[in-house]
């Protein structure tokens, strides 16, 4: 869940050279990340173990001087989801406080945690009441232990042995977390694989964030070659597993020739893309076309078309949106309709529940008689084999990160600039926190 608060501001700190690290895909858009430290709760002392991957934090560890033998690692990045109902609320907190998602303008950093705070009280009631019927939690978690566990076993088949680690970037396993178990088992070689098909300065760019300030404040992380794989949506293989799923699904109707394909995509915001030059919705409209090519080879050549949910606020998100849409074709008269969320490759909150509930009650209510939905690839055998074929291509490119410690942070230590920022900010903060009529606002908008 992906979201951008209603201050979209700040897009001029974004730094394209700002991780200077090895990329194994096509271009470099991935490099173009948001720098700055995002503020999360201690995790010292926390062990989780689970399908063979197990993440760790606690004391500092210290690396072995001498020679080690070659020891490959793979790092699974997601999201994260809050597993219980009580988690619902730090893990929004979490969320928000990410500086790649409510992007402020540098005089008003400060207010970021009291921003986090206050919109992720407000919104985890509704969120809490979507988790529940999903079964009271997110099963995200699960799932990217499972499928860490089966690229682990596709690799070993490849005799690459190797060990896989899952990091969550707003829950447990943290990203952090993974990070301190490769140090811990003196991992000298790393491939980092987000499990987002498309790059995102939100998704992917925020994960790669974490290990660009982590990696650079530690000796032994900053000289480990590391390749980043950002993107992977063009890989045959994934092309490949889509259609084929999509194939299935459409052969369960009554008359699959006549079925539309809606493809619907996680949105952004429009000022990620037109500002911060965020490759997202080039690579979402190309991925769709490679899609589309593979059904045609197929003699499936039915209508499609690209949409994008989950917008959250009062800003501007990319268009079509999905609600929207599925009204459109109802008035169209499309009778029958197949749901392919292709910016996911887990089952989660908005597969599970925002497109299996919300939107097909509204496509029903607007006309729609047959409904179908594309599952996500999940642990899709020909899906795990083509990560394990990209881990193995991408190793090779794998060099350390760059030594450089210089961040925006450093200017801040100016007393004068202190004062103007207390002062605005102060100012800021009192309407924003303290004024009822906009605190109400406030709340309607986002909810």
């Amino acid at each position: 869940m992906s979201v951008s608060g209603p201050l979209s501001e700040g897009l001029h700190d974004l730094d394209p050279k700002a991780f200077m690290i090895s990329s194994s895909s096509s271009s470099d858009e991935g490099n173009g990340l948001v720098r700055g430290p995002i503020e999360k709760k201690s995790l010292v002392g926390r062990t989780v173990c689970s399908a063979g991957v197990c993440t760790y934090t606690g004391a500092d560890i210290e690396p072995d001087s001498h020679t080690m033998e070659e020891k490959v690692g793979v790092l699974l990045l997601n999201l994260g989801g809050p597993e219980t109902l009580d988690d619902v609320q730090p893990f929004l907190f979490n969320l928000f406080a990410d500086p790649d998602i409510i992007r402020l303008p540098r005089l008003f950093q400060f207010l970021r945690r009291p921003l986090a705070k206050l919109i992720s009280v407000f919104r985890a009631p509704k969120s809490k009441e979507g988790y529940a019927a999903i079964g009271g939690g997110s099963p995200l978690r699960k799932i990217t232990d499972e499928q860490a566990h089966e690229l682990k076993m596709a690799l070993e088949a490849k005799n690459m042995p190797v060990n896989v680690y899952v990091g969550m970037r707003y829950w447990y396993p943290f990203t952090e977390e993974a990070i301190q178990q490769i140090k811990k088992d003196k991992i000298t070689r790393l491939v980092v694989l987000p499990l987002y098909p498309q790059f995102s300065i939100s998704t992917t760019g925020s994960s790669i964030r974490v290990l660009q300030r982590t990696f650079r404040e530690d000796s032994y992380l900053s000289e480990l070659p590391v390749s980043i794989i950002n993107s992977w949506y063009q890989r045959e293989g994934y092309v490949r597993s889509m259609a084929d799923l999509i194939e299935k699904e459409l052969n369960n109707f009554l008359n699959p020739e006549e079925v539309m394909i809606l493809f619907s995509a996680h949105g952004v915001p429009v000022s990620y893309v037109e500002d911060a030059g965020d490759p997202y919705k080039d690579q979402m409209e190309e991925c769709i076309y490679l899609i589309m090519q593979e059904l045609k080879a197929r003699r499936i050549d039915n209508e499609h078309t690209l949409c994008y949910q989950s917008r959250v606020g009062p800003i501007k998100w990319l268009e079509p949106y999905t609600d929207e849409v599925l009204v459109e074709l109802g008035q169209k008269g499309v009778k029958s309709l197949l749901a392919v969320p292709v910016s996911f490759v887990s089952e989660h909150i908005e597969t599970l529940e925002e497109i299996d509930v919300e939107y097909k009650n509204l496509a029903l209510e607007s006309g729609i008689e047959n409904w179908g939905r594309v599952p996500a690839l999940g642990c899709t055998s020909s899906f795990i084999t083509d990560l394990a074929d990209a881990v193995i291509e991408a190793l090779p490119s794998a060099t350390a990160i760059s030594t450089s410690t210089s961040t925006p942070e450093a200017a801040a230590d100016d007393p004068m600039q202190y004062f103007i920022k207390m002062f605005f900010g102060s100012i800021l903060a009192f309407v924003l926190l303290l004024s009822p009529k906009m605190v109400l606002a406030f709340r309607n908008r986002l909810i």
